[in-house]
């Protein structure tokens, strides 16, 4: 005797998924394999989502943690995350052929980072301890220039040896709320610090973040399709759970605990920047099994932002 599935409305966070730079980061890796061939060696995960690097292993990609596992006479790729300056100064003592896939905007915090110092000021730098991005951004200035401030706690506590001559940078990927919080108390503690002259959070994560609040009050609880390595995933949990609802990081549909959805009768569902439609569509699937699924996307912000590849693959 045929049983009737239990009703789940499913409410699509808009924008979600890809953003410009990770779209960018894996067209490189794709080209580069087209341009010189398997293998080409890429410097650490090229952006954090385990299905997008399993993919680019099955076309020759081969990733690796640091520069001296890439071998003479193959072409590396650096991720979108950036690296420190003496990476790609490392790589060209070496006569690599290297692609740099750091987002634009991450360069563009780079060059800001650079220029601050060369004009005397001491960076707070506000952003995760061991992120990629962070190691990084630290690494386009001597030692000692920048300081990490991680918490509101951090802003409060730091003792700046020359209070009249700072600047705050932060991570393009955190939470816009926090971030916002650690801004105010660094301006109240040293009015004459020096911001960046726009956002550094990218616009991205921003979008996705005022997306997840959109759909959390509306929702029971939100899943977030990404990887525990992805700094805006995980911020997209918690940005659902200041909402006041219940919030889980999935990698893959595979992971989805039947019990947790238990009395959930709507539920969100979004992506971080580094996980494909491919796996919001395989979460959508494997509800259904379940579930009579009522499928509504929510209105949001269009994403048009597109960047150029580097000019070494452009022709």
């Amino acid at each position: 005797m045929a049983t009737s599935k239990a009703p789940l409305t499913l409410l699509i966070a808009a924008p979600r998924g890809f953003c410009a730079g990770v779209d960018r980061a894996i067209r490189i890796v794709e080209l580069a394999l087209e341009r010189y061939g398997a293998p080409v060696y890429v410097r650490h995960e090229i952006v954090h989502n385990k299905f997008v690097v399993d993919s680019l292993k099955a076309k020759g990609a081969v990733f690796v943690p640091e520069l001296d596992q890439v071998p003479d006479g193959v072409p590396v790729v650096f991720s979108a995350h950036g690296v420190p300056k003496a990476i790609p100064a490392k790589a060209t003592e070496r006569g690599l052929d290297f692609l740099d896939a750091t987002c634009p905007l991450v360069s563009k915090v780079h060059r800001q980072a650079e220029r601050l110092v060369e004009n005397g000021r001491h960076i707070l730098f506000i952003g995760h301890a061991g992120h990629p991005e962070v190691i990084g951004t630290f690494g386009q200035v001597d030692e000692g220039r920048m300081t990490l401030i991680e918490t509101a706690a951090d802003a409060e506590a730091i003792q700046p040896a020359d209070p009249a001559n700072l600047a705050y940078l932060t991570q393009t990927t955190l939470s816009v709320d926090d971030t916002c919080e650690i801004i105010a108390i660094l301006e109240r503690r040293f009015p004459g610090i020096k911001g960046p002259r726009g956002e550094d959070i990218c616009y991205a994560t921003s979008n996705r973040q005022a997306a997840v609040k959109d759909i959390a009050k509306r929702c029971d609880a939100v899943l977030v399709i990404g990887s525990p390595k992805s700094s805006n995933s995980l911020r997209l949990v918690e940005v659902a759970e200041r909402e006041g609802t219940r919030a889980r990081l999935i990698g893959r549909a595979a992971e989805i605990d039947p019990a947790w959805l238990e009395g959930v009768s709507t539920l969100g569902i979004t992506a971080g920047a580094s996980a494909p439609e491919t796996l919001v569509r395989e979460v959508v699937d494997h509800l259904a099994l379940t579930y009579e699924i009522y499928e509504v996307e929510a209105d949001g912000v269009e994403e048009r932002m597109t960047f150029k590849l580097p000019r070494e693959l452009a022709a």
